[in-house]
């Protein structure tokens, strides 16, 4: 059993932002992903590619999200920092963030560095992405609350 099933049901669903910040534009993944969370019962709002952070952070405030899921096919992984001093300077440090594609494992400690929950490599099964976010969303509104 995971930690996730002793905890008491979340009283909405997970509200997850599925973006693709910079000018990756392979979106393949970041759309079965957001497809996998709606499966599981998650609200998922999806951009598509070539976002721009203040846009994220905006669509994130008027959202109320829980989390944001950045996808990263190429080096724009290495804009989630810029991501996280944004969501901090507009009030919403509180949003959990991960991480999801192509990340080497010599940046992965860059973004955990910069606040980002979780990094899921190519390969990370449906199961383990939607535990992760739902225990996420736990943190994230027990920290709220």
């Amino acid at each position: 059993m995971t930690a996730t099933t002793h905890r008491m049901p979340l009283a909405r669903p997970p509200k997850v932002l599925v973006t693709k910040i910079g000018f990756d534009g392979h979106d393949r993944g970041s759309r079965i992903v957001a497809a996998y969370l709606r499966d599981a019962g998650m609200e998922v709002v999806y951009t598509g590619p070539w976002q721009e952070i203040p846009f994220v952070v905006n669509l994130a405030l008027e959202e109320d999200v829980d989390v944001i899921g950045v996808s990263s096919l190429a080096t724009d992984h290495l804009l989630v920092p810029k991501l996280m001093d944004a969501l901090r300077e507009a009030g919403l440090g509180h949003i959990g963030v991960i991480v999801g594609g192509i990340v080497p494992d010599d940046e992965e400690a860059v973004l955990k560095d910069a606040g980002v929950a979780h990094v899921f490599h190519a390969g990370s099964s449906r199961e383990e992405i939607v535990a992760s976010i739902e225990e996420l969303v736990h943190t994230v509104r027990a920290q709220a609350a």
